[in-house]
């Protein structure tokens, strides 16, 4: 598959990226596992930030992101690029924040991620792959 380099459609995916990811830290933000999960298709890969575990599908997506939820996370993109596979295909990766509670206070973690994105037959956005992993100390 071939990256698109083209402005104008690169743009527009980089806009819905945006959207996209908003979609995301609002189902964190509001504390609700299923919403989140639901941006997921059902045969997705994910290697969450805060599990060793390598998820697979919405079930185990709900799982992760009701327990992550507990610390009440929200997440602030630092540095992205978005690759733009298709009309119906991306890949948004970089750096984000996560404020959380930790011991008793909020604490930020550093992390790397990479959305796969794609639309699906209805025309709506889904995650089929999500890694996140926190940054390694310098």
């Amino acid at each position: 598959m071939e990256i698109q380099k083209e402005e104008g459609p690169k743009m527009e995916i980089e806009k819905i990226a945006r959207q996209n990811f908003a979609r995301w830290a609002e189902a964190l933000l509001a504390k609700d596992a299923k919403k989140a999960a639901e941006l997921y298709v059902e045969g997705n890969t994910f290697l969450p930030t805060m599990s060793p575990e390598f998820k697979r599908g919405k079930t185990e997506a709900k799982d992760y992101f009701e327990h992550f939820l507990e610390v009440n996370p929200k997440g602030e993109i630092k540095e992205e690029e978005v690759q733009v596979l298709g009309e119906k295909a991306y890949i948004h990766s970089g750096m984000y924040n996560f404020e959380v509670d930790q011991d008793g206070k909020r604490s930020v973690i550093e992390a790397r991620f990479t959305f796969v994105w794609e639309k699906d037959a209805s025309g709506k956005w889904k995650i089929v792959h999500h890694h996140s992993s926190q940054k390694p100390k310098a």
